[in-house]
């Protein structure tokens, strides 16, 4: 259904949206938003420890708080409503028989070259731990959003290309952690509202809407190197030798 509308329909409801959260914010102090973020903290330490019967029971009891703390934004209300309508509207047309034409793009057509599709080492998961695997996997650049887990990257089990690595990482909650070996040079750009930093022997305790950059003696001049960015709401990173 919404590959047959404009791209320029999803992005005004998009920002419709999030005037409608900055409305609600503004006036009504936060309304179910503040709720939702403290559901979504409480969810976060039951699923840390949710091995536990204690973990179990507020993983499932703020799940559910958060589930109905985020259909009760306005902006979220909004957005269900203005997919209802679209479906609607998607159906309407399709009992009317009525043809649809596929969109053409602008600019030749003639022979672009050989691409291939390829699978990237993680998917955006929203929910649970990543890592790579622990035997010899071959290297894709990283770009992944999530909102729960631990993201584990060691460097040690793939052969980097002979050029600039690039892993992408935001993040809302959990540790991020790369492994990486001796003679690789790094670049490592990270930020962060709440967390602590442990980047090659620096650390940083208290994080509090900070901006780290860090970078190897020899990166701008010496291969293979990787070079790291990532953000997150309220997390850890630790990058090390191994």
């Amino acid at each position: 259904m919404f590959k047959r509308f404009q791209t320029d329909t999803f992005n005004w409801i998009l920002i419709i949206g999030v005037i409608l959260l900055i409305f609600e914010i503004i006036f009504f102090y936060g309304g179910s938003l503040i709720n939702v973020i403290i559901s979504a903290v409480f969810v976060f330490i039951g699923w840390k420890k949710f091995r536990k019967l204690w973990g179990k029971i507020v993983f499932w009891v703020f799940l559910v708080s958060f589930v109905f703390s985020v259909l009760n934004l306005l902006a979220v209300r909004f957005l269900i409503a203005a997919v209802l309508v679209l479906f609607i509207i998607d159906y309407s047309k399709k009992k009317k028989g009525e043809e649809y034409i596929s969109p053409t793009l602008s600019g030749s057509e003639i022979n672009q070259g050989t691409i291939m599709q390829m699978e990237p080492l993680f998917d955006h998961k929203w929910f649970g731990d990543q890592a790579t695997t622990d035997t010899a996997y071959g290297w894709r650049d990283i770009n992944i959003h999530s909102v729960f887990g631990d993201k584990v990257i060691d460097l040690s089990n793939t052969v980097l290309p002979n050029d600039t690595a690039v892993i992408s990482i935001r993040h809302i909650m959990g540790k991020i952690e790369v492994f990486v070996p001796y003679e690789v040079e790094v670049s490592i750009h990270h930020s962060s509202v709440f967390g602590r930093a442990h980047i090659f022997g620096k650390h940083h305790w208290k994080l509090l809407n900070n901006s780290l950059l860090y970078q190897t003696e020899n990166y701008d001049s010496a291969y293979p190197r990787v070079k790291i960015i990532t953000s997150i709401f309220s997390g850890d990173i630790e990058v090390k030798r191994i």
